[in-house]
């Protein structure tokens, strides 16, 4: 694979998760998410769309904010910011209509035409504590 093949990859990817349409689809059948720092390891195409749904439109309406992406021959880096309204449950915490702000990363790892892995160093502690209303989107530390 070469880095321009990755940056179609992955620039696909993207511009389908953030319009809402079909981003999936530049998965591999056996993709695996996990959630780094975490025993949270998501395996498989359709249970990686439901997941990453579900968080972006059915547990928070959001807008993910991407920065700075690396490119390599079969591998990529995403810095972002998830900011959003929390509209339903999340971690058992009912819809508060609380505003979030989380800074994150993601790296990609890549197979053939497709993405085959995804890490989410995503600080889930700091978004459970915005939704519960403990630390203000604003306060939070850089």
């Amino acid at each position: 694979m070469s880095i321009e093949r990755t940056r179609h990859t992955v620039t696909t990817y993207l511009h389908e998760l953030l319009s809402l349409g079909d981003f999936a689809r530049s998965f591999t059948d056996d993709v695996t998410v996990t959630f780094m720092g975490t025993d949270r390891v998501i395996t498989g195409r359709e249970a990686a769309r439901t997941a990453i749904t579900f968080v972006h439109q059915q547990a928070f309406r959001t807008h993910i904010t991407a920065g700075a992406i690396l490119y390599g021959d079969a591998n990529a880096m995403l810095e972002a910011r998830f900011e959003g309204t929390h509209i339903g449950e999340f971690e058992g915490v009912p819809a508060t209509g609380r505003e979030v702000d989380v800074p994150y990363a993601v790296a990609y790892d890549l197979r053939g035409d497709g993405i085959s892995a995804l890490r989410l160093y995503f600080p889930l502690e700091l978004l459970k504590r915005q939704i519960a209303g403990v630390v203000q989107p604003a306060e939070q530390a850089v």
